[in-house]
């Protein structure tokens, strides 16, 4: 790259910023508007809906390109990146993909001689979530990412030991995402679900088996509480039998609000919470527990290695639904306990997780994808 030109990046992946999804979308906004301070010319990729021709605008400083697709659900997410890359081997920025989902098609990429760095997200086929065509598709486009991914990204170490069963750990970076710190919150933000100050737990997760939510559930209305649970997300009992399992379950202290997006919201209820409850049991870095660590949330977390490095010593884990029910008996009993994890979470969040730290890490990294040294 000659001295006097922008380094640039196209972002692909992702259904597009401003961020209004989930934990890619997030990050890639940070990123991109970091990037752009630091003098980046930095292109993301963003997915509509309907049949018009694909435009391009400014948003902050980040050119958007605009893909319209007439399918929905993982079709037209399939159609799209597609589109995305066609168009983005037109252009000689480095690339930045999230996710291995349609890696084939980062052959394309890889033949057009430009630099693709892969976020890899996590092991997909092992989630049982999945039919056995998908879990296919996905075991198939994580070997394909690796092999035709310039390098790779890893958000959690053990993600990272994964990786180097298919590829040189050279070719391999770690870098978890990241959160905004969440040092005060409006308490009056609780009042619409009837909400004291510390007096609930709460759960934010996908209704899924693999996310320990009908456990925990369980574990809650095991014993009477002083307290409620709040279970956030969407919930369809009509439609899905696990989720009608779990409300089943529920006794009247247990809250469903349904799914909250609105980051205010979000912020208070991670403040003020008693315990934050995680139960995923697979994955990588969950940005969602990240984001309770930020917010200084204590932290009950199902107990593995995922979880282990991302919530750290000073959180408490569960392995089964009685274990579950017992930490909740005794962090609901002892303030003094609660306290001490509340600032463990905070540490835990300054130590790996800061915006700072972590899109420091990125341009280091795609910089060397720039420059020809990945």
């Amino acid at each position: 790259m000659p001295d006097n030109e922008s380094p640039s990046l196209d972002i692909l992946g992702l259904r597009g910023i401003p961020a209004k999804h989930g934990g890619f979308e997030t990050f890639a906004e940070h990123l991109a508007l970091y990037l752009v301070g630091k003098g980046w010319k930095v292109r993301v990729y963003c997915q509509e809906q309907g049949e018009e021709k694909s435009y391009e605008d400014t948003w902050n400083g980040v050119q958007l390109v605009h893909i319209p697709v007439r399918q929905g659900g993982s079709i037209g997410t399939i159609i799209f990146d597609w589109l995305s890359i066609c168009h983005s081997i037109r252009n000689p920025a480095t690339k930045l993909t999230l996710g291995y989902n349609t890696a084939v098609f980062n052959i394309v990429t890889r033949l057009a001689g430009k630099t693709n760095l892969i976020n890899m997200d996590g092991i997909e086929w092992r989630r049982g979530k999945w039919s056995r065509p998908v879990q296919a598709w996905f075991y198939v486009n994580e070997r394909i990412g690796c092999l035709v991914g310039n390098h790779l990204v890893a958000d959690h170490p053990e993600i990272e030991n994964h990786l180097a069963t298919r590829v040189d750990r050279t070719k391999i970076t770690m870098i978890p995402y990241g959160a905004d710190p969440v040092e005060s919150a409006r308490v009056e933000v609780l009042q619409q679900f009837g909400l004291p100050a510390d007096g609930y737990a709460i759960i934010i997760a996908r209704p899924e088996p693999e996310n320990s939510i009908l456990e925990i559930v369980q574990a809650f209305c095991r014993s009477p509480r002083q307290h409620k649970l709040v279970v956030l997300g969407t919930y369809r009992p009509e439609e899905n039998s696990y989720h009608k399992k779990i409300q089943d379950t529920a006794n009247p202290d247990v809250i469903f609000p349904g799914a909250i997006y609105e980051k205010e919201t979000l912020n208070a209820l991670r403040y003020f919470a008693r315990v934050y409850i995680h139960g995923h049991q697979v994955g990588g870095t969950n940005p969602s527990l990240v984001e309770a660590l930020a917010a200084g949330s204590p932290v009950l977390a199902h107990d593995n290695k995922y979880n282990r490095w991302v919530a750290g010593d000073g959180a408490e884990f569960f392995s089964s639904m009685e274990d579950c029910a017992e930490k909740l008996t005794a962090l609901f009993g002892d303030d003094a306990k609660t306290t001490q994890m509340k600032q463990a979470s905070r540490d835990q969040y300054q130590l790996r997780f800061t915006w700072e730290t972590v899109l420091s890490r990125y341009e280091e990294l795609l910089l060397k994808g720039v420059n020809g040294r990945l």
